[in-house]
């Protein structure tokens, strides 16, 4: 038996290109997300950095320097005529007494009633649910007018307790269909595990379905609490007293007295916002945290 040698060109052997060591392939999938996210940063930071800019700068250099350019000089009084002017102090105070009531009363019930709809067994469980759902999607504006009559009648316009109760009768259905969504996903293996342990219902929602909801009680704090601080239409509707004003109210009031003065508006704006960044870094953490981990074992 004869083996055949078929000859090989040298041009039809082609070395393989290594790669030099230690270097990796681009990731243009990684390099395009970065470039995405640095422009959203800008989007987002611009307009912020020029307001810092103004609320730092005197009238003739607002008018005088582009938005852009820094103060090299800060104006630092700009911030004491809001104070003093703005009647911030006042009005900050409402808005926090409001939302600090507010925000965790108003997640405290849709908790409750997110649990017992997705705990418990009881009749018509999703009509009330759908009920619950429609209640999401009735905007505000059109029930402005009956509210005012209802609130008028009982005597709380210009009080704290006025504007919360609509606040809360208003937040509760999407809070609790959110939750309801959450509550659904815990497995019910817990459930079993903590009522063979003696636990009734109060105690596996204090003790066991609150603990793990934590990130979305963090994120729905955080939304909840932005859009209380910020509310206008029932606020300019049931706070008719200028003491009683919360944080928009007042920066409108602050605006239509002094339209021309860029600076101190800009930085009323800007301690305004304070307690929201506040509310944000403290909660923050949580959007990041596994709900369940660590509490079922497979």
């Amino acid at each position: 038996m004869s083996v055949v040698t078929v000859p090989v060109a040298p041009s039809a052997v082609r070395p393989s290109r290594r790669r030099p060591f230690g270097r990796q392939p681009r990731d243009w999938v990684r390099v395009g997300l970065w470039i995405a996210l640095l422009v959203a940063v800008l989007i987002w930071a611009v307009p912020l950095i020029f307001m810092v800019f103004t609320s730092l700068k005197s009238e003739p250099d607002i008018f005088g320097t582009p938005a852009f350019v820094p103060p090299w000089n800060p104006e630092w009084g700009n911030y004491v005529e809001a104070l003093d002017r703005g009647n911030l102090l006042t009005a900050g105070g409402n808005s926090l007494i409001i939302a600090l009531v507010k925000v965790p009363l108003g997640l405290f019930l849709s908790a409750a009633a997110a649990f017992a709809l997705s705990r418990l067994r009881f009749k018509r469980q999703r009509l009330l649910m759908g009920v619950i759902a429609m209640g999401a999607m009735v905007p505000i504006q059109v029930a402005i007018a009956p509210l005012f009559q209802v609130i008028n009648g009982l005597g709380l316009l210009s009080t704290h307790i006025g504007v919360i109760l609509p606040y809360l009768a208003f937040g509760l259905p999407y809070q609790t269909f959110i939750l309801y969504g959450f509550f659904r996903q815990i497995p019910e293996e817990i459930d079993e595990s903590a009522r063979m342990d003696g636990a009734g219902n109060w105690r596996l929602f204090l003790t066991i379905i609150l603990p793990l909801a934590k990130p979305a009680l963090a994120a729905l704090f955080i939304l909840d609490f932005v859009a209380t601080w910020n509310e206008y239409s029932i606020g300019l509707a049931l706070l008719q007293s200028q003491e009683s004003w919360t944080i928009p109210l007042a920066l409108q009031g602050f605006q239509s007295q002094f339209t021309s003065s860029y600076g101190p508006l800009n930085a009323f704006t800007i301690m305004s916002m304070l307690p929201v960044l506040i509310v944000y870094l403290m909660f923050q953490r949580y959007f990041v945290e596994g709900a369940f981990a660590g509490a079922v074992k497979g």
